[in-house]
């Protein structure tokens, strides 16, 4: 059993390890799959009291996500 204090080092090295690793990309299937699978939990949440223009307005931003965010996403090309 190692100590305390080298239990903790050795976490830490594994962490700082996986860190450096290239996140793995999903392939186009199963980022179109997760797409579509958002899409059809939105229309079964949809509020159904609003215009059609605006459920699809609705729907389009929340798929598309938060302006705050979109400049990180990886699955989506950078503006220029």
């Amino acid at each position: 059993m190692p100590s305390l204090s080298e239990a903790i080092r050795r976490l830490v090295e594994l962490g700082l390890a996986s860190a450096t690793k290239a996140p793995a990309r999903r392939s186009e299937k199963s980022a179109t799959k997760a797409k579509e699978l958002a899409a059809n939990a939105i229309d079964r949440l949809r509020d159904s009291s609003a215009r059609p223009e605006e459920q699809a307005n609705r729907k389009r931003r929340l798929l598309k996500g938060p302006e705050e965010f979109q400049d990180v996403r990886v699955d989506r090309p950078k503006k220029k």
